[in-house]
């Protein structure tokens, strides 16, 4: 083989290799180049585990029915075990002169010339490739040697990076579950909620006012379309539907009155014209934090007011949710109370925001939010 040859070919192994984003494509695609680069009659890949064994071990060149005939993974022992440890290659002309030689299964095939290469990512062997029973008549060359090695470092960078990209994939599932909890929490919860408030009060005027259960049914019909819009907004990762169509400040005041119409506690709103431009995350934490010091306040307080003011201080924006219900001390928060109050934590710190929570036990709750311009 020319040297220009050796060079497509290589090039070919590595970019095969680099052109994968799964962790088991990369190891197989790197098994198979590896076996083709040389001329190998039989290939294997072993990724090592915590305990100095085999996390994983692949093979190329065996059927599916001789590979389940041999048996078990290979333990820590003999040449193979040797080697995931070990950074340096192993190139022999019969494998069973080294020293280390332990045995092989009945069903194993039989193995003569043999070159190993670690992969290794610094001073980390990720990976372990074995090769047997070259294709040439003189077995495995230092040529082939060196080209294994070549591929070998490319292939780490590949098996790294793959990992990396799975490891940011598993963070985003975790991180999109948990949105998606805390939204069901903060909104859709809070219209079920309501909704069965106002299905019980309906339920109670059938019999002796028939004109305001018709009336109080209509707001559960209106309430369950919301609560079904929120979901899907939820699903999508969209903001709440009543932000961009009317703004902060209109999207608040209409919460604010339809909790007023449902719930027992009287509910105001007061806003102002001068509140700054926020950014899309910073409305979405004002107003969702609002709903849930609401929520809290209309299910925990036993409140006969709840005040929502927006205001503008320091260039930005500030909230405050205020009730005169019975208060409580942190360490004595409900489940619930306790996760709304972790989920408006994570919202204002996502958004810039400082949170404080201020309530003492009879003296009311005060939830301040200020968010930047």
């Amino acid at each position: 083989m020319n040297v220009r040859s050796e060079l497509r070919d290589v090039s070919a192994a590595v970019l095969a290799v680099t052109a994968h984003l799964s962790v088991r494509d990369v190891l197989t695609t790197i098994l198979s180049a590896a076996r083709k680069l040389v001329g190998a009659r039989y290939a294997a890949l072993g990724v090592p585990d915590e305990d100095g064994g085999f996390a994983e071990f692949l093979a190329d060149g065996l059927t599916d029915e001789e590979w389940d005939a041999i048996g078990p993974l290979p333990r820590q022992h003999g040449v193979l075990g040797l080697m995931l440890c070990d950074p340096n290659p192993v190139r022999l002309a019969d494998i069973r002169e080294h020293p280390h030689f332990g045995w092989w299964p009945k069903a194993h095939p039989w193995l003569t010339d043999f070159l190993g290469m670690p992969i290794s990512d610094g001073d980390e062997i990720v990976g372990e490739l074995f090769l047997a029973n070259s294709c040439k008549p003189d077995g495995f060359t230092a040529e082939d040697e060196e080209l294994v090695r070549l591929l070998a470092a490319h292939a780490a960078i590949a098996l790294v990076n793959a990992r990396l990209y799975e490891h940011s994939r598993e963070l985003s599932i975790v991180e999109e579950r948990n949105r998606i909890a805390r939204e069901l929490h903060d909104a859709v919860s809070q219209k079920l909620f309501s909704l069965r408030l106002t299905a019980d009060a309906a339920l109670g005027l059938i019999d002796r006012d028939p004109s305001r259960a018709k009336a109080e049914l209509a707001t559960v019909r209106r309430l369950a379309a919301e609560a079904s819009s929120e979901l899907r907004e939820i699903v999508v990762g969209h903001r709440p539907p009543d932000l961009d169509g009317d703004g902060l400040d209109k999207a608040l005041r209409k919460q604010v009155e339809l909790l007023d119409r449902v719930h027992a506690p009287v509910l105001r709103f007061a806003g102002c014209d001068c509140v700054p431009v926020l950014t899309e995350q910073g409305q979405e934490a004002v107003y969702r934090i609002a709903q849930e010091a609401m929520h809290n306040a209309l299910r925990h307080a036993d409140a006969g007011r709840i005040d929502v003011v927006l205001t503008a201080d320091d260039g930005g924006t500030v909230l405050r949710v205020t009730d005169d219900g019975v208060g409580f001390a942190p360490a004595s928060a409900v489940a619930g109370r306790r996760l709304g109050l972790a989920s408006m934590r994570e919202r204002a710190a996502e958004a810039g925001g400082t949170l404080t929570v201020t309530s003492e036990p009879g003296g009311g709750t005060t939830v301040r939010l200020a968010v930047p311009a």
